[in-house]
């Protein structure tokens, strides 16, 4: 029997999004259905994970299911089994994967092996999960995105890629601001454009906040990129968000951070702790969007 995988927001249908954000809402609003009963979800855990995690692990448990939490020092994958034979063994045992990993053609890999929905749960490339919900919780909060305008400001990594993504399939303008040399995915970029997205690359943070209802950043150097930290402040000078920034916004624009957040690197305190800011609420949705993924996957497959 064919199955769904979810590993970038395109695998769904603009549709398929406004339906899943639908369930979400009554998620939210109530305790969900146990469409997990019976059923084993493995997360398996390349790299550390605070909120994707605790999200997915309560969401199993809220619907009934049994989440395994899986890392390589405590499995076979540190010793070398080859993800083919993990995504195959896995299949055998569980109703869904979901995955957090380096390089994104180790999620494509599992999907590719494995017999039962595969959720990137986090690439170097793409954050699929996080911007769906960060994307449930503006819609929820200005009732819709077509045709409003969001910021992006500081590195074209995965949340960068996965936001023009979004764009591309909700009709929403994006504008990004990223030093030279920190630029998102070209051909991420170019495929949205070629579905229509109203994406624009800019250098100065003040032109891309311009009206804009949402302001979106993360840390100047992602997991992995530890060593690069010194180097990534200079290049990254001038690109907090700031309450100077926040400003030039529209006069109801919202902060958004994916979290964890430096404090005084690339967000000021008084933004992140500030009225303006939503990264609790951003936070909390994860849960409510990542249940509805499962669930969706699973009926799509009969499970």
């Amino acid at each position: 029997m064919g199955h769904r995988d979810f590993l970038s927001i395109t695998d769904l249908s603009s549709e398929e999004i406004q339906e899943i954000f639908s369930q979400a809402r009554l998620h939210k609003e109530n305790i969900p259905p146990a469409s997990l009963a019976g059923k084993s979800v493995v997360l398996l855990f390349e790299k550390a994970s605070t909120r994707t995690r605790v999200s997915f692990e309560v969401g199993v448990a809220r619907m009934g299911g049994h989440p395994i939490v899986l890392t390589p020092e405590g499995s076979q994958i540190a010793r070398g089994e080859p993800l083919r034979d993990t995504a195959r063994i896995l299949s055998g045992y569980c109703e869904c994967i979901v995955m957090r990993t380096f390089g994104h053609d180790r999620v494509q890999e599992m999907a590719e092996w494995a017999d039962v929905p595969v959720i990137n749960a986090l690439t170097d490339l793409l954050h699929p999960c996080q911007v769906l919900a960060d994307c449930f919780t503006l819609q929820n909060r200005f009732g819709t995105l077509e045709g409003k305008k969001v910021a992006w400001i500081g590195d074209g990594n995965n949340m960068a890629n996965s936001w023009i993504n979004a764009a591309s399939l909700l009709s929403f303008e994006l504008m990004l601001a990223c030093p030279s040399g920190y630029d998102p995915d070209v051909e991420i970029m170019a495929d949205a454009r070629a579905r229509g997205g109203k994406i624009t690359l800019v250098r100065d943070p003040a032109e891309a906040v311009q009206g804009a209802i949402a302001v979106n950043t993360d840390v100047w150097a992602s997991m992995g990129q530890e060593s690069e930290a010194g180097l990534r402040r200079q290049a990254f000078k001038g690109y907090a968000v700031t309450g100077e920034l926040m400003d030039r916004a529209a006069g109801d624009a919202v902060f958004m951070h994916c979290l964890p957040a430096h404090r005084g690197e690339e967000v000021a305190e008084e933004v992140l702790e500030g009225p303006r800011s939503i990264v609790w609420e951003q936070a909390e949705n994860r849960l409510y969007v990542q249940e509805v993924i499962m669930d969706f996957l699973l009926r799509h497959e009969g499970r």
